[in-house]
């Protein structure tokens, strides 16, 4: 039972950690490595002064929605971890852990809604960058689609969970 939970609670920091780098880093799309685009800024790679120059993403409801999604995951995500630390010391000894694990399946339902958003409205997120056709979607945007089976798992293994003493 102890190494069980070890490996959930080793699951549930990796994944809010995937979670946050994926929702505050600069590479959801990448036309180069001179130039990316995240959820919030537009960065570009400045060669003679040798820094990286960003500005705000033109705010669309797409993007608004991915962002607000992405946000909440990490939220949810949290809370679960709270939640799950608190049940932990003070949960009688036969109890589940069913508002931790719903709380961290909302979490992956939301990270997917993001995720699945991006991948569909992506010229209208990205109307006057260059073109996409010469980009990618960058790694934060995969971590994004990487953290949703990881979370569903884990809410279901919390869901499962019975604390033993």
């Amino acid at each position: 039972m102890a190494y069980l939970l070890m490996f959930i609670t080793l699951l549930h920091l990796i994944t809010l950690a995937m979670l946050f780098v994926a929702t505050m880093e600069k590479s959801w799309w990448v036309w180069d490595s001179m130039e990316n685009s995240d959820l919030w800024y537009n960065c570009r790679f400045d060669n003679s002064t040798e820094t990286w120059l960003c500005s705000s993403t033109k705010e669309t409801d797409w993007l608004q929605a991915v962002q607000v999604l992405m946000v909440l995951s990490v939220v949810f995500s949290s809370v679960s971890f709270l939640v799950f630390l608190g049940q932990l010391f003070t949960m009688s000894k036969g109890g589940l852990f069913y508002f931790t694990g719903l709380c961290q399946v909302f979490a992956g339902l939301t990270a997917f809604s993001a995720a699945l958003i991006y991948t569909l409205h992506v010229t209208e997120i990205l109307p006057d960058s260059k073109q996409l056709s010469s980009g990618r979607f960058g790694y934060c945007f995969i971590l994004a689609w990487l953290c949703v089976p990881l979370l569903l798992c884990s809410g279901i293994i919390y869901i499962h969970l019975r604390k033993k003493e």
